[in-house]
């Protein structure tokens, strides 16, 4: 390895382990990848706390940073305590205001308040807003990926998730969404690459995208 090694930081979406990486491979002459984990957060810490938290596992200056899902919420939050060379969000929304109805209602209702118990017990539901998908199609998906159903961690990431105040994209990010994504159905305008067929869950199967496009979006932006 050289000194002009570029450190990429992949951090997963709600409820999942890192290993939803596992198959993103890049050039090691030029780029070393590091897995970002949840933490188990404090009961009443805001986004921006849990985010300047998670900028210590950071360890490189003018690095990537690349967030799923809730995890490109987090991302998103954490470039602005952070120098970064390229900072990517898939499958995520760039706004609160691509939150779907569903989300949206949590917020009104606060039924959110009420949902995380739920999850715990009910591991279909918890694959279908983490993956966007049913338990009873991808069962295995969710013994693999799905393994943070910490209680705590749930209720605070689901209240996150729906009461997110970004009013705006963030312009320094480079957005990557799928066509078929039903869990943030509305995050295709605007300023984003659209990978055809790609679901909420297209950095577990459509890696090889990632793989073959992420070195010249990380150099070039474009």
């Amino acid at each position: 390895m050289t000194s002009d090694i570029t450190h990429v930081y992949l951090m997963p979406g709600m409820a999942a382990n890192p290993s939803i990486f596992e198959h993103i491979k890049l050039p090691e002459d030029y780029y070393k990848i590091h897995w970002l984990e949840w933490q188990i957060p404090d009961k009443n810490e805001t986004l921006e706390d849990y985010a300047k938290r998670m900028c210590n596992f950071i360890e490189h200056d003018n690095s990537v940073l690349l967030g799923v899902s809730f995890g490109g919420m987090l991302v998103q939050e954490m470039s602005k305590f952070l120098n970064l060379k390229r900072l990517f969000v898939v499958s995520s929304v760039k706004s609160h205001h691509e939150l779907p109805k569903r989300l949206k209602l949590l917020k009104y209702t606060k039924a959110y308040k009420i949902l995380p118990t739920r999850l715990v017990g009910n591991i279909d539901l918890l694959a279908k807003y983490a993956l966007g998908e049913t338990i009873k199609k991808r069962v295995d998906l969710y013994k693999k990926y799905l393994s943070v159903n910490d209680t705590v961690y749930l209720d605070w990431a689901i209240k996150q998730v729906v009461c997110w105040e970004q009013e705006e994209p963030n312009p320094d990010a480079i957005y990557i969404h799928g066509d078929k994504d039903m869990v943030f159905p509305h995050s295709c305008t605007g300023n984003c690459i659209i990978i055809k067929g790609g679901t909420h869950i297209m950095i577990i199967n459509k890696y090889k995208w990632f793989n073959e496009n992420l070195p010249k979006l990380i150099e070039s932006g474009t």
